[in-house]
């Protein structure tokens, strides 16, 4: 992979204000849209729904206009054909006497909303952005009657392909885990306004599960011991791990249920089409005794320290058996009994079919994953990962589609219209092994037009271009971009905009859509913006796109090891507002400080390890200060709002520690070896930061300052003892932290350019 160019923010902020509206060609012929129609199940919003939805996004954002904006479904296609689209126009006469001024048509009330969002931003300066990360910034809004007009007939914008697909099933535990209606409703109008149309809506699925389970004879004793603590969720609902952070209580499986619904009602009302949950093979312990014939596989360990049974190697019914078409059929049915008939697409979620590995005495299952491979493997099990990262036996095609046929069969038990949503990275990961007739297998083992594959990591790893179009199977072209929601400043804008124009307009093309999987949301919004809208720009990122600071990078090395990493991680990086720019050029200060510390050890420099070592410290404190004097660098948000969900002392508790556990050492531990995932989902919060990476830090240069004096080695077992019974005592902690901001942001930044940069 060649190096990433840099841009600075100056001119990527001045490419999107000046970008001008394209007009994208649809691509796909009228198959493709017919597909979009009917994807949607029997439960779908009336045209007039439709636009009292988009209108309640609009009052909502811009209450002052709600009289100045008109909505309308083009129910008959007069507008948009066969595609979708939306038109925007004057309405003649509007402007001036109180009514509305700007007419928006479109397909659906995605349409309608994206055409509101277009209005605003290209005709009225406006953004609008997650509330962390900027928010609506409306201000540039002209006053009722005085809107800016539209030349001409209008300008109409069709979608280039059905689909604008979002969310990887992690985002579910870094991002959406705390939230209320409230706050969900903000992301389906931001979803709405991006013109998102295909959103996973994996809340609430316990629930489901514990009545499914329960009709197989599980007990709620058996399911304390399958499910995961909230934070923990979707790695729960992958087969990584059971019980870590947990148990679930009754109150939250059934406020999770109630949330999931407003959460379907709404994306239904606006159009879109949610993509549910289906069977991946997972299931409790007790399945084992239930069905002793049944063919089930205990698995491997998953990043835990010692293999704890408490929290791994899960178990998976194999998809050839039986059980797992029954199995299958009875979720979908129970989520339909639940929701409605809201939907004809699916996804599962799992590390399988590990039954492939399990079914062969020479395969051992992977285990013991660094940090790096963990990174891909969240990446690559957040969907439909069948045979990913783990070879088959036999790589004969017959028997990769009896299975690929199998797992398809399940969701079509359940609902005869389903389509199977799919992730193509192990065509890549093993690339060796699936070669044209296991890929033909897996991808023709369902009806054409049944399987819609999510070209992942296209943005750096388009798996597409190697497999000839997914050998005519459908695929959505997917951006990645983010892990463990770290807060950084990085992006590809070459890829996100170049590289699904390239897909589409390529010979053959299959691609039916684009989408945003992330793994944690509210950071970098111009990438997300330039993502939704498929501008044009230059610029590849680097593969190793995870957040490597020293403050929030745990140094878990002796020093006298680390001479070949010196000149590696020195470096230049980027952007974004005030604060999170001051922010990002002090981390990377700090690099540098740190890597100069590392190098006054090993020179035996002891005051060059104290005077770089008091800069280090001084550096995060400035940094948490910094932090403080905005609302969206917090930790105390992110902890009152896991609080604000338990309806008891024993849930409070269990939320905090979950809440906290996530953003440090993430997974289990021992008193001399810390978690395999530990500080994955780092975050820069005013209140970390100073409570947990400073005296890490401190600690830290405490014994290399010991090492120094005392004329001996590093004691790297003695550190580690040391900074893992500080994290698990933080970890257990009730200490309350602010959620509302202290100090003057711009005087604090300018201070600090001063002390470090002029």
């Amino acid at each position: 992979m060649r190096p990433s160019r840099r841009l600075p923010l100056a001119p990527f902020l001045l490419l999107l204000a000046l970008l001008a509206p394209p007009r994208a060609s649809a691509v796909g012929g009228p198959s493709a849209w017919a597909a979009l129609r009917g994807a949607a199940g029997s439960r779908r919003a009336s045209p007039a729904e439709q636009e009292r939805a988009a209108a309640g996004v609009l009052a909502r954002l811009l209450p002052s206009h709600v009289r100045s904006f008109s909505f309308q479904i083009d129910s008959k296609g007069s507008v948009c054909g066969e595609s979708s689209c939306f038109r925007i126009s004057n309405v003649v006469g509007g402007s001036g006497n109180g009514g509305a001024e700007i007419l928006i048509q479109g397909t659906t009330g995605v349409e309608l909303a994206s055409g509101l969002h277009w209005y605003l931003k290209y005709w009225c300066g406006a953004h609008i952005s997650w509330d962390k990360t900027g928010g609506a910034q409306l201000a540039s809004v002209p006053s009722p009657g005085f809107l800016p007009r539209v030349k001409d007939e209008g300008v109409k914008i069709d979608r280039p392909v059905p689909w604008n697909y979002y969310q990887n099933v992690v985002t579910s535990s870094y991002s959406f885990v705390w939230w209320d209606w409230k706050r969900w409703e903000k992301e389906i109008d931001w979803m709405a306004l991006q013109g998102i149309n295909l959103p996973l809506a994996f809340t609430g699925q316990e629930s489901i599960w514990q009545k499914v389970f329960k009709s197989f004879n599980v007990t709620d004793r058996d399911l304390d011991d399958f499910f995961g603590g909230p934070a923990f969720l979707a790695w729960a609902r992958m087969g990584n791990l059971h019980g870590w952070g947990g148990p679930l209580s009754q109150n939250w499986l059934d406020q999770q249920l109630a949330l999931q619904k407003k959460i379907l009602s709404r994306m239904i009302e606006l159009g879109m089409v949610p993509v549910l949950p289906s069977f991946s093979g997972n299931v409790p312990a007790v399945f084992a005794k239930l069905f002793p014939s049944a063919n089930i596989s205990q698995l491997g360990d998953w990043n835990t320290v010692d293999a704890n049974p408490r929290w791994c190697c899960t178990y998976l019914l194999d998809p050839s058996d039986a059980l797992f078409i029954d199995v299958g059929q009875a979720f979908i049915r129970q989520q339909i009994k639940e929701y409605g008939d809201v939907t004809n697409i699916y996804n599962c979620i799992a590390l399988f079919s590990l039954a492939f590995q399990l079914a062969s005495a020479n395969l051992t299952i992977l285990s013991n994953v660094n940090i790096i491979l963990f990174k891909f493997t969240v990446m690559v099990v957040t969907f439909s990962d069948t045979f990913n990262e783990n070879t088959p036996p036999t790589n004969e095609p017959a028997y990769i589609s009896s299975l690929g046929s199998a797992i398809y069969e399940a969701m079509s038990r359940g609902n005869k219209n389903a389509v199977w949503l799919m992730q193509g990275w192990l065509f890549y990961s093993d690339a060796a092994f699936w070669k044209e007739p296991q890929m033909k297998a897996l991808l023709h083992s369902v009806p054409i037009g049944k399987m819609i594959v999510l070209d992942l990591f296209a943005d750096v790893k388009p798996i597409w271009k190697m497999s000839s179009q997914f050998y005519g199977v459908p695929y959505i072209w997917c951006m990645l971009h983010n892990f463990g929601g770290n807060i950084e400043m990085y992006g590809i804008l070459d890829s996100i905009s170049s590289g699904p124009i390239d897909a589409r307009t390529s010979d053959n093309s299959t691609m039916v859509g684009v989408g945003m999987c992330m793994e944690g949301i509210e950071q970098n919004p111009v990438v997300y913006e330039l993502m939704s809208e498929m501008a044009f720009h230059n610029k590849k990122i680097e593969v190793e796109d995870h957040n490597k600071d020293y403050i929030v990078e745990f140094p878990d090395i002796s020093p006298s090891s680390f001479s070949s990493q010196l000149s590696k991680r020195r470096g230049t990086y980027r952007r974004y507002d005030l604060v999170d720019l001051t922010r990002q050029c002090l981390s990377k200060l700090a690099n540098e400080v740190y890597l100069d510390a590392l190098s006054s050890y090993q020179k035996k420099d002891s005051n060059g390890l104290n005077s770089h070592t008091r800069k280090f410290l001084e550096i995060i404190m400035d940094i948490d200060s910094l932090l403080a004097a905005d609302d969206n660098f917090l930790l105390g948000p992110w902890l009152e709002s896991a609080k604000s969900l338990a309806m008891s002392e024993k849930e409070r508790k269990q939320y905090e520690w979950n809440a906290r556990t996530q953003v440090t050492m993430w997974y289990d531990n021992t008193d001399a070896e810390q978690s395999k995932l530990h500080d994955y989902a780092n975050k820069f919060w005013s209140g970390l930061l100073k409570s947990y990476y400073l005296p890490r830090a401190s600690k830290y240069f405490g014994y290399l300052t010991r090492s120094l004096q005392e004329n001996r080695s590093f004691q790297l077992e003695e550190w580690r003892k040391d900074w893992i019974s500080y994290s698990n005592e933080w970890q257990s902690g009730e200490e309350q932290y602010a959620v509302k901001a202290t100090g003057d942001a711009l005087e604090i930044a300018r201070s600090l350019y001063r002390k470090y940069f002029s």
